[in-house]
């Protein structure tokens, strides 16, 4: 295979990861932004976004209907989680929304495991979509799925993008970012600001679950725990609480995997996980507020 053409062939493979992550960091920042709260939560919504999915095709549902109809349920569990849970608390101290953001992690994943068994289950893509497509005689090859990822990813940056910045909403989002307290005694609906970001945050982690279920085959109760993880270090690497960090640590970080397994030895590929948190720890020490910074805090 010519150079060009593995080159490629990796940058193929990490846009297709790296949309993934952006996908599940936008949701973690958008949250953050607002709130200042981690919600370690945010991965099971890709869970609740898969796994509603697959009930919907197995239901006789059309699969394009069933991933909106899966988007759309794992929107309105975010919504119920601020509600039920997050709501009550807000206000009050680190630690007791970071325990409250756990607890409501542990319920859900136990819920799934109560409801679907903790063995993983076959996710049912279309054969159109999970063809393989090769070009170039066989050296540049990749799937269907991941086109319509890439596709999906940038539809929803897009509407993102005009909604924070065209909508009265999204622009009262962005005043809450930053200051919630201003926000509400300049006579913002705080409240339903919060909602629709986790409707929005939610929303987004969904289709990234109906995405990753797609790329992997198979779909569990603890799907969303790997990609939580990567999503929390793009995060942090793009700059906690921006959006436009979000989306930039999350092609940065698939970029780095999938280059450390292409370009390096075979005998470092698995100390793969170890340089991404090495790199997460430098830049915790030496750029704590991430690439984009502004003004000393991320925003959205």
């Amino acid at each position: 295979m010519s150079p060009l053409l593995y080159l490629t062939q990796q940058t193929i493979n990490a846009l297709a990861i790296g949309s993934l992550y952006a996908l599940v960091s936008i949701g973690l920042s958008l949250i953050f932004g607002i709130l200042r709260m981690a919600n370690f939560a945010h991965g099971d919504m890709m869970m609740v976004g898969a796994f509603a999915t697959l009930l919907l095709v197995h239901a006789g549902v059309p699969f394009g209907v069933a991933v909106v109809g899966g988007v759309l349920i794992g929107a309105l569990a975010g919504a119920l989680v601020e509600r039920i849970a997050y709501r009550p608390v807000r206000g009050s101290s680190d630690v007791t929304l970071l325990l409250t953001s756990l607890a409501v992690t542990y319920i859900l994943e136990n819920l799934g495991i109560l409801i679907f068994t903790s063995s993983p289950q076959n996710f049912p893509l279309p054969a159109l979509l999970d063809d393989v497509v090769s070009m170039f005689d066989g050296q540049l090859i990749f799937t269907r799925i991941n086109v319509l990822t890439l596709a999906a990813t940038g539809v929803a940056l897009l509407f993102l993008g005009w909604f924070v910045t065209r909508t009265t909403m999204g622009l009262g989002m962005r005043a809450a970012a930053e200051d919630l307290g201003a926000a509400n005694i300049v006579g913002l609906d705080v409240n339903r600001l919060i909602i629709v970001a986790f409707v929005l945050a939610s929303g987004f982690a969904g289709l990234a679950g109906v995405l990753w279920a797609a790329q992997s085959g198979v779909v569990e109760p603890a799907m969303g725990f790997t990609p939580l993880l990567k999503a929390f270090i793009a995060a942090i690497i793009g700059g906690f609480g921006s959006i436009p960090g979000a989306v930039l640590g999350g092609f940065l970080l698939g970029a780095l995997e999938t280059m450390i397994v292409a370009f390096l030895p075979s005998s470092i590929t698995p100390y793969r996980d170890a340089i991404v948190f090495a790199l997460l720890i430098a830049f915790l020490l030496f750029r704590p507020a991430g690439i984009l910074r502004v003004q000393g805090e991320a925003k959205l």
